[in-house]
């Protein structure tokens, strides 16, 4: 009780939190990005098609977004530090059963159950709803620079994990991920234990602040499921460049290492677009900034298309970075703004595992138009096609948006 007097929302504790909140996400969002960078050598040596080979980090985001749910609970109940220390021991014991395993079949099972339900999900989900409850004036860029952490882990890990994979080899670098998450996840917990001030959902709620039982002028569970779909859609897009890269530039004759730096720099660029967004979020709400992510994401996708020399696909994996960074934060910021804050934490996690359920359909489908025709030209499109559905759901709340508040104004008056 004492801790929760002293420590309130927006205050300078607050803050120091977010840090350690930061390097949690950035070494529990490891996996997400080695399994990329491993594929061309996790095929060779398993033999197995492109799609076969994907189906490891599909399991993973699988595994990641129900995992969330699960997680979410656990921290609402309990508070984050219980879910960070089951996800440290998924994270090691995760990692060194994949480095150990014998076929495609072990490899992908200890990415879904491990790396990703008791793994990574608990250094997410769970961290941007708890980040959401120590912010209100600021909660726009708090949650944006929480959810970097995922970004900063896809800038750092690739050129790491490639250096390994090609020194030691992709065996002993999973076993070497599994022992550092397994000795610094639960060192970093204990910074965790201060439950989020019980205030901020309770006064909201008893305010009314930005909050509606009708969000859109919907009901709630069918705003959750336009959310979802939106979600599903615009990360089925994102996945493509994400998870394919490394691929694609081996294909082009590139090699494994460029493809890894072109991660890295996607996702660094992506770093600086969550903080903008953040920013953004904070002058004109959640919901326009994912149009604008949406737009943005969708051109950047059509820039594929027709360059794929080695500086074109460079500077294209820097502006995909750039434009598609702030989408996913802005899905907590539109719930936090027109959901009811007592549901805010079951609604996050329901959206962000819809995020994440397209990334893994997205990763796995961009590997099976690759295995049927043989290009990744025709997954790009795949990718624009989805990226067009979260555009069309997108505009769509807006339009009920703006009439419900329309609505709202002419009844005031």
């Amino acid at each position: 009780m004492a801790a929760t007097a002293v420590h309130l929302a927006d205050s300078r504790y607050a803050w120091m939190r977010l840090a350690v909140t930061l390097v949690l996400m950035t070494i529990g969002s490891a996996a997400m990005y080695v399994v990329a960078v491993v594929l061309p050598a996790v095929q060779a040596e398993f033999g197995v098609a492109r799609a076969d080979a994907s189906l490891p980090y599909t399991a993973m985001m699988v595994g990641f977004g129900l995992g969330g749910l699960f997680m979410g609970r656990l921290a609402d109940r309990f508070g984050v530090m219980l879910p960070i220390c089951i996800g440290a021991a998924g994270l090691g014991l995760g990692f060194v059963a994949a480095g150990l395993s014998g076929g495609i079949v072990g490899f992908s099972l200890a990415h879904g159950l491990l790396l990703g339900f008791f793994g990574a999900s608990a250094t997410f989900g769970p961290l941007v709803a708890d980040t959401s409850l120590w912010f209100v004036q600021r909660r726009g860029i708090a949650v944006a620079i929480c959810a970097s952490g995922n970004y900063v882990a896809g800038a750092v890990w690739p050129p790491i994990v490639q250096h390994f994979v090609e020194t030691e080899g992709w065996r002993a670098t999973y076993v070497g991920l599994g022992i550092f998450c397994a000795v610094t996840l639960p060192l970093l917990a204990l910074c965790m234990r201060t439950r989020p001030p019980a205030a901020v959902a309770g006064v909201a709620r008893a305010a009314g602040v930005g909050v509606s039982d009708r969000p859109f002028g919907l009901g709630l569970n069918q705003a959750q499921v336009l959310l979802c779909i939106a979600g599903v859609a615009c990360c089925v897009a994102m996945s493509m460049p994400q998870v394919h890269i490394v691929a694609y530039c081996t294909d082009l004759g590139f090699g494994a290492a460029r493809g890894a730096e072109m991660l890295s720099l996607m996702l660094a660029c992506g770093i600086v677009s969550r903080l903008v967004s953040g920013l953004i979020c904070d002058r004109i709400g959640g919901l326009a900034t994912l149009l604008l992510g949406s737009v943005l994401q969708g051109l950047a996708l059509l820039l594929f298309l027709p360059f794929d020399g080695l500086v074109s696909l460079y500077v294209i994996s820097a502006l995909f970075g750039l434009f598609q960074g702030g989408i996913v934060p802005s899905y907590a910021i539109i719930v936090r703004e027109h959901f009811p804050p007592a549901e805010a934490g079951a609604r996050v996690g329901a959206v962000l595992m819809a995020t994440l359920f397209g990334m893994a359909l997205g990763g796995w489908m961009s590997g099976k138009v690759f295995d049927l025709t043989g290009s990744y030209q025709a997954a790009f499109v795949n990718g624009i096609g989805w990226n067009l559905v979260n555009l069309g759901i997108v505009l769509l709340l807006v339009v009920l948006a703006r009439r419900r508040a329309a609505a709202g104004a002419a009844a005031a008056a």
